[in-house]
């Protein structure tokens, strides 16, 4: 079948489509209602199914008689340390933790929080928790004190599961301190707190609350897989929102199962056996979906990596690594990628490593810009796609359907829209935009299976975040257009839309210009206040390591650039070179902060930025010249 035929169906057929892709996964009863609508226009998938989620990604592959395959590599750099578990081990590992969290009182329903570091046991905290119908809610390790009580305050968790510390290339980062201050500012308290003791740090414990993992789980009965509705919670995951406080979507089981066995064949055409590998962190919606639940659903050997794309030790981490566990799929962000361009522009590191395994580079997170684009096709010679999604969707909104169809690639193009995603260019009424016109991405509802079915506990704000500013649309926040061929280009958030003298301007295009001048490593364009114009672009620019350009020189020919790439109307006229930008953990640029700075406005250190002192730096550099 081809995608167009697949598309259409998922469309037109809404609920024959669902059911055969349901048939793929392993139930305890099938479900019979495959769709079932709600007053706001989206619903839920599969309501009258039972099924468990560990049990998916771990028992169906005993059944399976993938006992033996090796289910997860862990590759720590920074501990220098390798670990892999068979599908047999990792299914003994989680049935003691979730046999020791039942027995100390956690049950079908319950939040659990997880704040760990990229290690196996975060793994085994996630599978454990799915396997008795615990609700876990990971958030990234590191995290203030202050964001970790906010989130504990808004879950109200029974229990919390830590480890003792993290690495950050080279520093120790205690946890046990941190969870304390969160707990303490907290108004809920968790009745546990579950501690894996790690060699750098050994945290201090408080009993009775405080248990040992190793402890807890060592003379534990094993658990059975504890049977949940389809629409029962699977997890809770923060994202950022506007009011300040985090919006906590809420992922189903039985869609989220569904949704992600049809991704891997649809976007990854992965086979079970295959290595997966997404460069990410587990406390990201990316960790969640593809280094934990969909490969393991699919068969495949997932790799956990405790690691950076540089400095852990050079930018030859990801090559090595793909070297030595015969790595077939690599997802990660263009950030990562850029930050290995940037200190090895030529692509040295890659030459000394055998990747001939390696079939197909994923991308997504953030706005693929086609000169990481081209600078991977060319040292790689593989296939590079770039997909598009969200943390409420949790799978790909638009992919190059590669299990299905392999597309041409265009720079700069997510490809198409999945199948169950009914895309839309819109104007703010809700219009369809002629091709090559930009307006606003909306999705027209229903959302299909494995897209988030609220924010936890407050039902109005999920419909005023999502479903109310476009009515019928879920509404992605994203701006950009479908060209003649039927290619989604995302160009950012509407918000990185500027009005220069009355004509709207996408910063996403002026980046796609700057970066790709052959000194710039990484860019990103923000609209400043300007009492003639309204607003006027800036570009910050990280230059190549070994590039010698002049910055004067610099900013003259990306000037000239932009003339001639879009016109005199962008009026670009500076281009400040600066060492960092601010990012998040996840590798977004803090577009929002850097607006505020270019305008002079006070500005909150957001708690998700990988390092404060940056917007120090570029304050300084924001003063008036």
């Amino acid at each position: 079948m081809d995608y167009n035929a697949e598309f259409t169906r998922s469309i037109s057929r809404p609920g024959d489509f669902w059911r055969e892709k349901a048939a793929d996964i392993e139930w305890i009863k099938f479900p019979h209602t495959i769709w079932q609508a709600k007053d706001n226009g989206h619903g839920d998938w599969f309501t009258d199914g039972e099924l468990n989620t560990s049990d998916i990604a771990l028992d169906a592959n005993l059944r399976a008689g993938r006992g033996e395959q090796t289910a997860l590599i862990y590759d720590s750099p920074v501990t220098n340390t390798q670990q892999s578990y068979t599908y047999n081990q990792l299914t003994d590992e989680v049935a003691r933790l979730a046999g020791a969290l039942k027995a100390r009182g956690i049950e079908k329903g319950d939040r659990v929080v997880i704040y760990m570091p990229m290690i196996p046991q975060a793994v085994i905290a996630m599978l454990g928790c799915a396997r008795i119908g615990a609700v876990h809610s990971v958030v990234f390790g590191g995290f203030a004190a202050h964001e970790l009580a906010l989130r504990i305050d808004d879950a109200t968790p029974k229990a919390l599961i830590t480890a003792s510390c993290g690495i950050e290339v080279s520093k120790v980062i205690a946890y046990k301190p941190l969870v304390d201050k969160a707990l303490a500012q907290a108004k809920h308290k968790p009745e546990l707190c579950v501690v894996y003791q790690r060699a750098e740090a050994i945290a201090n414990l408080q009993s009775p609350r405080d248990v040992d993992w190793s402890a807890l789980v060592r003379d534990a009965e094993p658990a059975a897989p504890v049977a949940v509705k389809s629409t029962d919670p699977l997890y809770i995951l923060y994202t950022s929102g506007t009011t300040g406080k985090p919006k906590g979507v809420v992922r189903d089981n039985g869609g989220h199962a569904v949704a992600l066995k049809y991704s891997m064949k649809l976007v990854y055409d992965a086979s079970p056996g295959d290595v997966f590998w997404t460069a990410s962190d587990v406390g990201w919606v990316v960790g969640h979906s593809y280094i934990i639940y969909a490969p393991l659903f699919a068969g495949c050997t997932t790799v956990l990596y405790e690691g950076k794309p540089v400095r852990t030790p050079d930018a030859g981490g990801f090559w090595r690594v793909i070297q030595d566990h015969k790595v077939n799929i690599l997802f990660t962000a263009p950030t990562a990628f850029r930050a290995v361009r940037k200190e090895d522009p030529e692509a040295d590191f890659l030459k000394k490593y055998d990747i001939r395994s390696l079939k197909r580079i994923y991308l997504a997170g953030e706005r693929l810009d086609p000169a990481t684009y081209d600078w991977l096709r060319e040292h790689t010679h593989l296939p590079i796609l770039d997909h598009w999604w969200q943390t409420e969707t949790g799978w790909a909104i638009c992919c190059n359907p590669t299990g299905i169809e392999m597309m041409t690639t265009k720079p700069g193009s997510a490809t198409m829209p999945s199948p169950g995603y009914d895309v839309q260019i819109v104007d703010i009424r809700g219009n369809q935009m002629p091709a090559g016109e930009q307006g606003q991405i909306a999705i027209k509802l229903p959302l299909p299976p494995g897209c988030l079915q609220t924010v936890w506990g407050n039902d109005e704000r999920f419909r005023e975040s999502y479903l109310d500013a476009i009515p019928g649309f879920y509404s992605t926040g994203d701006g950009g257009f479908e060209d003649e061929d039927g290619y989604i280009f995302v160009m950012g958030r509407t918000d990185d839309v500027i009005n220069v003298a009355g004509h709207r301007l996408s910063t996403g295009e002026m980046e796609e210009v700057v970066s790709s001048h052959p000194a710039v490593a990484e860019c990103c364009v923000v609209g400043a206040h300007d009492d003639m114009k309204g607003q006027i672009p800036i570009g910050l620019v990280l230059i190549k390591d070994g590039a010698t350009i002049d910055h004067d020189e610099l900013e003259d020919e990306l000037v000239e650039m932009m003339r001639d790439k879009i016109g005199a109307i962008a009026c670009f006229k500076r281009a400040m070179v600066v060492d960092r930008l601010p990012k998040t953990r996840s590798g977004k640029i803090l577009r929002r902060v850097l607006r505020q700075i270019a305008d002079g406005e006070a500005y909150n250190v957001p708690s998700t930025i990988d390092d404060p002192s940056i917007l120090e730096e570029i304050s300084d550099q924001f003063r008036p010249r």
